[in-house]
């Protein structure tokens, strides 16, 4: 056992909106993601969408209304609610979902996570 540097693991990958698995815990996937530019809008049925910013500024697009993200910010998209997650510039993520959820909510659509 012994612990994970999220800025290690961040800097030997460069693409954009692919998740990779740093860390597994109760059925959940703990991942890192660098993002850029608009993902696409998507939800998930039946988890919430945790989001943790540790580099940079994001804006999480809802229906009813933008979230705006600093470092050290984290938000909860909950189940069901249709979202699109935005960066002007580059920015680094922490993620926590189940295990198995396609990060598009749509298993033909989503980037396969892998295991860094």
């Amino acid at each position: 056992m012994k612990p994970v540097n999220l800025a290690e693991k961040l800097s030997t990958f460069s693409e954009h909106w692919s998740p990779k698995i740093v860390a597994q815990y109760n059925g959940n996937d703990v991942m890192v993601v660098k993002a850029q530019g608009e993902f696409v809008w998507h939800s998930h049925d039946d988890t919430d969408d945790l989001f943790l910013v540790l580099k940079g500024t994001m804006t999480i697009q809802m229906r009813e209304g933008d979230v705006t993200l600093g470092a050290g910010e984290m938000f909860v998209v909950p189940a069901g609610v249709e979202h699109c997650p935005m960066a002007a510039d580059e920015v680094h993520l922490m993620i926590i979902e189940p295990r198995n959820t396609p990060n598009t909510g749509d298993v033909a659509t989503a980037v396969k996570k892998i295991e860094i």
